[in-house]
């Protein structure tokens, strides 16, 4: 049983204007198997708190925790939160240029899992999962991400959770720009993951639509840096209907 535990966490980024406070006391705990959908209006904190955890250098940490298997998961380099067992699916993933996909997704689970996979075995792996993401293979030989459609690049961030196999997925609005077609390819792909390997799933949306696909077992509304309110899917249910206004007129 993996578990991701986040206490008090408060982060700042530097801004024209001096250092903005963004997160502002954050709790949260995710174990394996269970997933979590963080929901709130733009600006409230959600990504933040997703490049905090991954470790992005331009999110300063000013308190608090956050322990993975009771290891201090902010003491740890960005490479080291992934050979721990984080995992950080992009809401604008980047382009590679000169880098294969099929590189970069060897030379990743190797940096991963400490030692390469056996070759024949891993493009066997490799070709199942892109087939069953509907990704033609033919990607595979292109830089990374580079021409891709924001469907593609999608698929490509589903496509390395799938094979890193990580402890605890963060999935940062996976479902933006995606039509229904695509957006249920990628579900299938993050359920597909979440079954095989029981990893533990934090995913960012705006949206109940992708809730109707990856089923949450909690809900946390993000307003002004903090956990507004949680429950369970009928709260998705009733931000779809109703929106923020109530938590944002507290404000």
């Amino acid at each position: 049983m993996t578990t991701l535990e986040i206490r008090d966490l408060r982060v700042s980024v530097e801004v024209p204007e001096g250092v903005k406070p963004i997160l502002k006391g954050v709790d949260l705990t995710i174990r394996s198997g269970e997933t979590h959908a963080v929901m709130g209006p733009n600006g409230s904190g959600k990504s933040t708190l997703a490049y905090s955890l991954a470790g992005h250098p331009k999110y300063q940490v000013t308190g608090g925790s956050v322990t993975l298997d009771g290891a201090d998961v902010l003491a740890m380099g960005v490479d080291q939160r992934a050979r721990a067992g984080l995992f950080l699916a992009m809401q604008y993933p980047v382009e590679v240029p000169g880098v294969t996909l099929a590189n970069f997704l060897r030379t990743a689970k190797t940096a991963v899992s400490g030692q390469a996979p056996p070759l024949r075995s891993w493009i066997k792996e490799v070709g199942a999962a892109m087939d069953q993401l509907r990704f033609d293979r033919e990607f595979s030989e292109r830089s990374v991400n580079e021409g891709f459609s924001g469907g593609e690049k999608k698929r490509n961030e589903i496509l390395q959770m799938e094979l890193l196999k990580p402890k605890i997925a963060i999935l940062d609005e996976t479902d933006s720009g995606l039509d229904v077609d695509a957006l249920r390819v990628v579900s299938e792909g993050v359920n597909r993951a979440k079954e095989q390997t029981g990893s533990g799933i934090m995913l960012i949306t705006h949206y109940n639509r992708i809730l109707e696909y990856i089923k949450p077992d909690f809900v946390h509304v993000f307003v002004a840096g903090r956990v507004a309110e949680e429950g369970g899917r009928d709260l998705a249910a009733r931000l779809e209907a109703e929106g923020y206004d109530r938590f944002l007129s507290t404000v």
